[in-house]
């Protein structure tokens, strides 16, 4: 009897805090957009271990389908190792010369696929008559810094040395990426920029620019946590190969690091106001601008951490922001 008793005093105690649970994140959940709502904003993940990370892998992605018109094909660059491969997309009519985007999926650089990225990846093909190739790279812990770096400007640099194979016109190469894709991104563009390797633009999608996000004592009040600090700290330190600190003299650990913005190309920065990533990302399209780089910023409100996979074409808002990225491409990608 008394275990009895104690069983069903420790399930009333589950209970309750599991309803406080709920309540305190349906109050935070008051500054998300209502059509932007979502189940999966009650559970969000925390990666914190190995165990957790492979739960975050084998999650069923966001439903993500190459358009029937659009060819995509899996290419080795290098059977070498470390072998690296890419997928391209493209229409069958394209027009050649066209222009480029390297495309950087997104995961923390500790998940993801180039699969979650088929949407997006042909939609550019499709729409810009642009060549599109994605960068399958190498993730932490396994492969930590500067793995996905190294392979995603061998990727770079294999584009611009087959530009005539493949009908690209050089000076019209774009890189750009999501989340941990768009930190990588900005950092390649970096490296590229002093290695004199052109990039005509950077896409950056709510980037993530900052290690030293994680040693901020409290993230902005705002913050509606698809991607939580805890997450964002056990990315960060499988990535760096040691927990973020104030001083990292490695160069392009993290883009927002970089002292000199000067010369950079021209940049499109997109992140909502409830995302993690939102001071890191105003404060480095700030850094561009007083840096002379043209930056195009886009806040979106009441806009979470990757709610634009969750409902592009199915909430406005968000239709609005993926439209807004690819009109920002439009102008670089499709002129001479």
């Amino acid at each position: 009897m008394t275990l009895r008793r104690v069983l069903g005093g420790l399930g009333a105690v589950v209970a309750l805090v599991a309803a406080w649970r709920i309540t305190t994140r349906r109050r935070a959940l008051a500054a998300v957009s209502p059509e932007l709502r979502h189940p999966v904003l009650y559970l969000p993940l925390n990666l914190i271990d190995a165990v957790t990370l492979a739960i975050g892998r084998r999650l069923p992605a966001v439903d993500s389908s190459i358009r029937p018109s659009i060819r995509a094909e899996q290419i080795t660059v290098t059977a070498a190792d470390p072998a690296l491969t890419v997928v391209t997309y493209q229409a069958p009519a394209r027009s050649e010369p066209s222009g480029a985007l390297l495309w950087i999926h997104g995961g923390g650089t500790v998940m993801g696929t180039v699969r979650q990225g088929h949407a997006w990846c042909s939609r550019v093909a499709d729409e810009l008559g642009a060549l599109v190739v994605s960068v399958d790279y190498r993730l932490a812990p396994e492969n930590p810094y500067p793995a996905a770096l190294d392979d995603c400007y061998r990727a770079l640099r294999w584009l611009h040395a087959n530009a005539i194979k493949f009908g690209i016109d050089p000076a019209r190469i774009a890189v750009g990426g999501d989340s941990a894709g768009g930190g990588l991104a900005a950092a390649l563009a970096q490296r590229a920029h002093d290695t004199g390797l052109p990039v005509r633009f950077q896409l950056l999608v709510y980037p993530m620019l900052d290690d030293r996000t994680v040693l901020r004592a409290e993230p902005h009040k705002r913050t509606i946590y698809t991607w939580t600090p805890m997450s964002n700290r056990f990315a960060w330190t499988a990535y760096l190969g040691h927990p973020p600190q104030e001083w990292d003299d490695r160069p392009y650990t993290a883009a927002a690091r970089r002292a000199n913005l000067t010369g950079l190309p021209p940049a499109w920065i997109g992140v909502g106001d409830l995302d993690l990533f939102y001071p890191e990302d105003m404060d480095y399209a700030r850094r561009l601008r007083e840096a002379g780089v043209e930056c195009e910023l886009r806040v979106e409100p009441g806009m979470y951490h990757g709610a634009d996979a969750l409902f592009d074409g199915k909430a406005p808002s968000m239709t609005a922001f993926r439209n807004n990225m690819l009109d920002a491409l439009r102008s670089v990608l499709t002129k001479p």
